[in-house]
C-alpha cells in the first residue's frame, strides 16, 4: 500500500476501537483490489464532532461501533429503510455532489448474519431462535424477518425480551425453556462464552436437540462452548467470524461499488484471531 495525495480515507468510529479487526480486514481487501484507499481506527468521544469531520476532511466512509450505533441516526442526512427499522447504523457512506455533502447510513450487521446462515440453510420459511435482547439480537431479528424467516426471542430479562419480541412481532420465551415453536436455527446474540469465560454456554446443552444450525456471534474463541455442544448434537456450527466477515464484505461493496475479495478478508480475520 502506498499512501499519497489521492488516497481515499475510511475508518471506524467508536469508543474504544483499538481492538477492532476491521482495519486489518479492509486494508487487505483494498490492497488485493488495488484500491488507493486506507482504513484507520478513529477513536472519538464526541460523535457529532466526528461526523462533522467526515464532511470537512474528505473522509469517504466509516464503520460505526459501540456506543454510537443508535445515537448516529439523528445526525445523518439519509438512512437506509432497514437500518431505520432496526434503529441502528453501523456503516456511513459520504456522498458528495452538486447538492452538497450527504451522510448516508446503512446497517450491514443483519446482512452479515443472514449471509453467514445462508451458506448453510435457506432462511425463507425457516424458524430461528435468538438468544438475547440487545442491539445484536435486534439487528439479527429484523434481518431474519426481512429474509422471510420466523423468529422467537429468548432472554434472561423478561422485560427486555418481551419488548424486543413486541417490536419484531414475534414470540418470546424464557432462556432455559424449550422454544414455543420448533425451530431449525439457534443464534447466540449475547456475549456469553466470550473469553475469558469460554467454558460457559448461554443455554443448557440438553436444549440443543432439534436444531440444524447453531450460530454464535462470539468469535473469541472461534469454537465457543455453545458451538462445541452443538457439534456434539450433530448441528452445523457457524462461528462469529463469519458474521463479522460478511458485514465487512457488505461495507466494502457499499464503499467501492465492486465485489469484495471475500477469501482475502476471511484469511485476514482468521490470521488475526489465531494470533
Amino acid at each position: 500500500m502506498q499512501i499519497n495525495g489521492k488516497t481515499k480515507i475510511y475508518g471506524i468510529i467508536g469508543n474504544p476501537v483499538s481492538h477492532s479487526l476491521s482495519p486489518l480486514m479492509h486494508n487487505q481487501a483494498f490492497a488485493a483490489c488495488n484500491e488507493n484507499k486506507v482504513y484507520v481506527p478513529l477513536h472519538t468521544e464526541d460523535l457529532q464532532a466526528a461526523l462533522q469531520g467526515l464532511r470537512g476532511m474528505q473522509i469517504d466512509g466509516v464503520s460505526v461501533t459501540i456506543p454510537f450505533k443508535e445515537r448516529v441516526l439523528d445526525l445523518l442526512d439519509e438512512i437506509d429503510p432497514v437500518a431505520a427499522k432496526i434503529g441502528a447504523v453501523n456503516t456511513v457512506v459520504v456522498r458528495r455532489g452538486e447538492s452538497g455533502i450527504k451522510l448516508f447510513g446503512s446497517n450491514t450487521d443483519w446482512l452479515g448474519s443472514n449471509k453467514a446462515l445462508l451458506d448453510h440453510i435457506e432462511l425463507r420459511h425457516s424458524r430461528a431462535v435468538i438468544l438475547g435482547a440487545g442491539g445484536a439480537a435486534r439487528a439479527i431479528g429484523f434481518g431474519l424477518l426481512e429474509a422471510g424467516a420466523g423468529v422467537e426471542i429468548k432472554s434472561r430479562s423478561e422485560i427486555k425480551g418481551r419488548r424486543l419480541a413486541e417490536e419484531l412481532g414475534c414470540l418470546w420465551s424464557p432462556l432455559n425453556e424449550r422454544p414455543k415453536e420448533a425451530a431449525a436455527i439457534l443464534i447466540n446474540a449475547t456475549s456469553v462464552g466470550m473469553e475469558p469465560d469460554n467454558q460457559t454456554s448461554p443455554i443448557d446443552q440438553s436444549l440443543l436437540g432439534g436444531y440444524r444450525v447453531v450460530m454464535d456471534i462470539v468469535y473469541v474463541p472461534l469454537q465457543t462452548q455453545l458451538l462445541k455442544d452443538g457439534a456434539a448434537y450433530g448441528c452445523i456450527c457457524v462461528n462469529g467470524l463469519e458474521m463479522l466477515l460478511y458485514q465487512g464484505v457488505a461495507q466494502f461493496e457499499l464503499w467501492t461499488g465492486r465485489s469484495a475479495p471475500v477469501e482475502v478478508m476471511r484469511r485476514a480475520l482468521l490470521g488475526a484471531v489465531s494470533r
